[in-house]
């Protein structure tokens, strides 16, 4: 789904992406560790397409990933870490807004099917925006990307400020949506659920992808341990 080659971002003259070489199937979940200011942010720029490569190559689906090329981003969506709802409008109406925009539009009963697949309570479903939390925010988000049919899903940093309860009710989501066929890309900085819900981990450091593995052949306290040597 995912397979970038050679992939290398320069801005003026300051390499912050080297040579990213990387595959991810159908139904992973790759998370992506590191630092701030290692790439993860701008790896995840590159494949979604808002920004050009200096060099190398990212395709998503088959298709060469570019500014402009629409053909590819019809699989994306992205969830960032706070995620741009409107405030003055309610859950749904939020959803069938964004559906719109991506060119589906769904009945009352289709969007309430897809608020509650999130696990979004349905006394929230006629709320305003500005009531939810940011576990509440980020399960309309995931929404909206299930609504764009999205087979691909970027995440920045999004269990960043969820209580415990809200990223537990997140990770199963993440995993439900694997077993649906889903990839989902994480750019992430928690070690232990990065563990939990991914099933291939990537650590990178200065713009290089250093390490990777695949979560059944270590643990958190084996990834900690490496990530704090890594770093």
């Amino acid at each position: 789904m995912i397979t970038t080659i050679n992939l290398t971002k320069k801005y003026n003259g300051n390499t912050v992406l080297n040579n990213l070489n990387l595959n991810i199937e159908k139904g992973e979940i790759f998370c992506l560790l590191g630092q701030n200011g290692a790439g993860k942010t701008t790896t995840i720029n590159l494949l979604m397409g808002f920004i050009k490569a200096t060099s190398g190559e990212a395709q998503i689906n088959g298709y060469t990933i570019s500014p402009g090329n629409t053909k590819a981003r019809k699989y994306l969506a992205y969830i960032p870490e706070v995620v741009q709802l409107y405030g003055n409008l309610t859950g749904i109406e939020n959803l069938d807004f964004f559906s719109k925009i991506a060119g589906f539009k769904y009945s009352k009963k289709e969007l309430v099917s897809l608020l509650d697949k999130v696990g979004l309570q349905q006394n929230a479903h006629l709320n305003k925006l500005s009531s939810y939390s940011k576990g509440m925010r980020q399960k309309v988000g995931i929404a909206i990307a299930l609504a764009k049919n999205a087979d691909i899903i970027f995440m920045d940093e999004p269990i960043s400020g969820l209580d415990p309860k809200a990223t537990v009710e997140f990770t199963a989501i993440c995993k439900e949506l694997a077993k649906e066929g889903k990839s989902i890309f994480m750019a992430t900085h928690d070690i232990f659920n990065a563990v939990k819900v991914g099933t291939k981990i990537g650590i990178m450091k200065e713009g290089c992808l250093v390490y990777t593995t695949y979560t059944n052949k270590i643990n958190a306290n084996e990834l900690q341990d490496l990530y704090l040597k890594t770093i």
